[in-house]
């Protein structure tokens, strides 16, 4: 272990046992490349936040020439500041109508957070609805709406009432009633496994929302800007949400998030009280300078249609190998999901790879299925690399 790496074990909070514990010293493109020299394909893209690799020149030119005016230099909302202003009208651009005004935060937790609070005042009721399988981030709120009740128990008592109902099941979902103020739901469940629903669930859950007066909310945390082959996932369901909660890939590789709805939701933040939601770093004018250019250069590269294209490849590579260890293969663009017939066979795979000098992960919620998620500018070659590592990680786990 290097001095760093003693630190690192000494010094920094653990957020597991069993930390990977690569030191990274450099990444470029799709690759990291670590102290020892060795080089590994980033197949998870930083859990979604590289969309474009590591390195991208127009997002590090546009990080420089922020820096160069300003960092910070007041509270989110306050002053005119051009990087927050353009970025948000790039995206309600992008967006669908009616979501026509953004609320920049500094992660996606903290999208919901304010998500919840809006969605409570709006409508006058207390209740949420989650799903099963869900995941929304670890702050109070969020972590009140996670699927994984193992992950909500052991921090005794969460805002609520929240009631969880299963995940693509439209015949529960009479249980929205008036007491509900909003449902919160992933188009995609990604750390539940990459669970993808009909498209009918999510009509459904639309028009049940606009019949009981809830709000309805998508996370689309992952799931933005290019990850499932369209800019957002609601263009595969044809739905309009109340509140869209972006981050990840949002802010080019620096924290950003933001939520994004329609006047008169959002509105209610700035009266009865005023400053009803404030942030101090939400909207840093750096990371709205790297989000407006990584989200222009995901447009003008079409990364979309691209994820599209070379998502179905990865998935026909991997239903082609027919693995007995494999009990089924899930994707959606360039978030794929390969569950094992067990998670002990799922953990071994993902150290296998890593020893083959890919990075992949299973998912919080369901660690019997491995999650791939390369970045959206990934090569034909890389992928080529990365299934060479896949075939010797399955002969390795068979032994």
């Amino acid at each position: 272990m290097t001095q760093l790496g003693d630190y690192f074990r000494r010094n920094l909070a653990q957020t597991s046992d069993a930390p990977m514990g690569l030191e990274i010293t450099r990444a470029e493109g799709s690759w990291l490349i670590a102290s020892d020299g060795r080089r590994y394909l980033d197949f998870i893209a930083g859990i979604g936040v590289s969309a474009l690799g590591h390195g991208n020149r127009e997002v590090l030119d546009a990080i420089a020439a922020q820096a160069q005016r300003h960092l910070h230099v007041m509270v989110y909302g306050e002053y005119v500041i051009e990087s927050q202003v353009m970025l948000a009208r790039r995206l309600t651009e992008l967006l669908p109508r009616p979501l026509e005004r953004v609320y920049f935060t500094n992660s996606g937790a903290e999208a919901i957070e304010c998500a919840l609070k809006v969605a409570r005042k709006f409508s006058g009721r207390a209740g949420f609805v989650a799903f099963d399988g869900a995941y929304h981030g670890d702050t109070m709120g969020a972590l009140a709406l996670c699927g994984n009740r193992a992950m909500r128990d052991a921090f005794g008592a969460l805002p609520g009432p929240v009631t969880h109902l299963p995940f693509g099941d439209a015949s529960t979902l009479g249980k929205i009633d008036s007491t509900i103020a909003a449902v919160v739901v992933e188009p995609v469940q990604a750390e539940g496994g990459v669970r993808i629903p009909e498209e009918s669930f999510i009509r459904a859950l639309r028009e049940r929302c606009d019949c009981a007066g809830a709000l309805l909310i998508f996370d689309e945390v992952l799931t933005g800007f290019g990850r499932t082959g369209k800019m957002f996932a609601l263009e595969h369901f044809g739905v309009v949400p109340d509140i869209i909660v972006m981050a990840k890939a949002l802010g080019g590789g620096l924290p950003l998030g933001a939520l994004c709805s329609r006047n008169e939701v959002l509105g209610t933040l700035s009266h009865d009280p005023p400053l009803g939601h404030i942030t101090t770093f939400g909207g840093h004018p750096l990371s709205c300078a790297a989000g407006l250019a990584s989200v222009n250069v995901i447009v003008r590269e079409r990364l979309c249609e691209r994820a599209a294209t070379m998502g179905k490849e990865i998935v026909r590579r991997l239903t082609e190998m027919r693995a007995p260890e494999i009990a089924a293969v899930r994707g959606l663009g360039m978030l794929v999901g390969i569950e094992f017939r067990d998670a002990s066979l799922a953990h071994r795979f993902v150290a296998a790879t890593l020893a083959g000098g890919v990075i992949v992960n299973w998912t919080l919620n369901a660690d019997q299925v491995v999650r791939l998620a390369p970045v959206l500018t990934v090569s034909g070659d890389e992928i080529d690399f990365a299934f060479g590592a896949i075939r010797k990680a399955l002969d390795e786990i068979r032994r």
